[in-house]
């Protein structure tokens, strides 16, 4: 049995689509699951409940956490350090492999030009510290033997759910509507192509070579800035390349009437830097190339509406 916590998001969908290559055996865990794999079994859990993440596990030989919380603050330091631990507990009970994806908030801001498996730990935002403080719980149980575990990491998303690149270029033109971008659009930024995290995702949980280390998914080692990402989306929509620059200083301001926009501000950093994802450990190992931006592009397309 592989289990999926928190299935049915931007990860969890492709990763039981991409299972089915491994296993009949896949339980789909959310709060409400939707079955992708006729064979699927759905179990409904809140992972913030120690007793249903019990229920979730148990009888798994993979558990693959692949949840996301509500982007706030506030509910990231409260929920994410009770759900990491609710899950460990259990994988360890019943000793199942576990594989997190996770995302480089904890990296420093300072090596982000070229963000490797390697790069130093030194959050520079609230949001950060979270994500190293429940990385480092899953480091802390396996350099202690108790675990057996994988860590997964992406860039921001290129895919149908939870994408800003689809929500704020791709839907925007495909409206008429100028695309828009945060910081500075002559920055590179890398986007991770979902399809191509989750079929990484379930490799690595499969490869038992590949435990107790921390991986990046496939991402293209293209450098794309902002201004270029949105020439590719227009070319390819055949519409004219217009985008406009949202300004830090105006994040707190818009934030009044878009929330978002405030949790969004103290990660602007990733976009008034150079952003560049390195998956080079990944793409050795196993010998997959990541999906081009045009073909992820086009991809996106022809998949999201």
């Amino acid at each position: 049995m592989q289990t999926i916590l928190g299935a049915g998001g931007a990860i969890g969908t492709p990763l039981a689509k991409e299972l089915i290559n491994y296993t009949s055996s896949i339980r789909l865990v959310s709060r409400n699951p939707v079955a992708v794999n006729p064979t699927d079994e759905l179990v409904s859990a809140d992972l913030n409940n120690a007793t249903e993440v019990d229920k979730a596990v148990e009888g798994s030989s993979v558990v693959y956490l692949v949840a996301g919380l509500p982007y706030s603050t506030k509910i990231w330091q409260k929920q994410w350090p009770i759900v990491m631990q609710n899950v460990i507990t259990s994988c360890k009970k019943y000793n199942a492999k576990l594989v997190f994806f996770d995302n480089i908030y904890m990296y420093d801001k300072n090596y982000i030009s070229n963000a490797t498996e390697e790069t130093p730990t030194a959050p520079c935002s609230k949001k950060g510290v979270v994500r190293a403080e429940i990385a480092q719980m899953i480091l802390d149980a396996i350099a202690k033997g108790e675990l057996k575990a994988a860590i997964v990491r992406a860039s921001d998303f290129l895919g149908p759910k939870n994408s800003v690149l689809v929500e704020m270029v791709y839907k925007n033109l495909k409206k008429g509507k100028k695309g828009n971008w945060m910081a500075d659009a002559n920055r590179i930024h890398s986007f991770t192509f979902t399809p191509d995290a989750a079929k990484a995702t379930a490799l690595i949980g499969n490869t038992d070579s590949a435990y107790n280390q921390v991986w990046h998914a496939p991402t293209s080692s293209q450098k794309l800035t902002g201004k270029q990402w949105v020439e590719l989306f227009a070319k390819e929509m055949n519409v004219a390349p217009r985008y406009s620059v949202l300004p830090v200083a105006m994040m707190p301001v818009l934030g009044i009437f878009v929330p978002v926009l405030r949790e969004f501000k103290e990660m602007a950093y990733q976009y008034q830097l150079d952003y560049f994802f390195n998956s080079s450990k990944f793409e050795k190992e196993f010998g997959i190339q990541p999906t081009s931006p045009i073909d992820a592009v086009r991809w996106v397309i022809n998949n999201v509406k």
